[in-house]
């Protein structure tokens, strides 16, 4: 009885902060709405307005680039990054502070940050080193085959500090043992990553990416701050488009019914990512 007590504040929590909102969104996602007031039960009609509204299915297939992207780009940089951490003898520390620091950068003011570097005119500071260079300005932001790959960029120099001390921490309990052993038998550095590093990361990897995923198909603070979902809604997500159809059209219905359904979408990865860590757990 005792233990359920000490629980009950961390419960209420989760009800007040967490369910409460969920089912709230959702019911709203059925009713039109004037402002964040229910107006109408209009069954499934947000949804139908949503999935088949023009823009939809390119949002949806940008959200899923933005995925693609983060693991083409971002995915093994972490892990890349952890392995050299490990191998340093001298300033390792400070190597490992300078890593993690971008994740301490607000998110906004990192994003507005590479949209001055990003900048498109001849005075923005990546088309000046390349104008330096004899290059032509580059429209950086503006090109719609870019756009997604550079803020993905972006979100990876401002995440990656945190995954990589989760894979050093993995690298660094590893049994010196097998390293040794290996030393021994003539085993050089890339053959003890392949015969020794890979198989007891490989569980943590797989882990990794199924979090990464979920977090990145959930991204919304990036295009809204560096491009707005522009050009021409090149860089849109499903969070951006529900963060729009609320705050920009004022159509909140719309907007939950998007929330609902980017939320069942990340069901599925979340119910893998729990299959996945009680096997890594084991």
């Amino acid at each position: 009885m005792n233990a359920w007590v000490f629980l009950i504040p961390s419960v209420f929590l989760l009800l007040l902060m967490v369910w409460e909102p969920l089912v709230s969104t959702t019911r709203m996602s059925f009713y039109e709405t004037r402002g964040f007031d229910t107006v109408e039960f209009i069954g499934l009609e947000n949804y139908k307005n949503v999935v088949t509204n023009s823009g939809f299915l390119k949002t949806l297939k940008n959200t899923a680039l933005y995925v693609f992207w983060s693991l083409v780009i971002g995915y093994l940089f972490p892990y890349v990054v952890a392995v050299m951490v490990n191998e340093m003898v001298h300033a390792k520390s400070a190597f490992r502070f300078f890593c993690y620091f971008p994740v301490m950068v607000p998110g906004m003011a990192a994003s507005l940050m590479w949209k001055f570097l990003f900048e498109p005119g001849e005075n923005g500071i990546l088309n000046a080193i390349r104008v330096f260079l004899g290059f032509e300005p580059s429209q950086w932001l503006q090109n719609p085959d870019l756009v997604i790959p550079l803020i993905v960029i972006t979100m990876t120099w401002r995440g990656f500090g945190g995954t990589m001390l989760i894979y050093l921490a993995s690298l660094q309990g590893i049994s010196q043992e097998l390293y040794e052993a290996a030393s021994i038998d003539g085993a050089g550095f890339f053959q003890k990553i392949r015969y020794i590093q890979f198989p007891e990361m490989k569980s943590l990897l797989l882990l990794m990416l199924i979090r990464q995923i979920i977090g990145v198909f959930q991204v919304m603070q990036e295009p809204l701050a560096m491009t707005a979902g522009g050009p021409n809604n090149a860089s849109m997500t499903l969070m951006l488009n529900s963060y729009n159809y609320a705050f920009t059209y004022f159509q909140v219905g719309r907007a939950m019914a998007v929330g609902t359904i980017t939320f069942l979408i990340l069901v599925v990865f979340t119910v893998i990512y729990q299959v996945v860590s009680r096997k890594v757990e084991e």
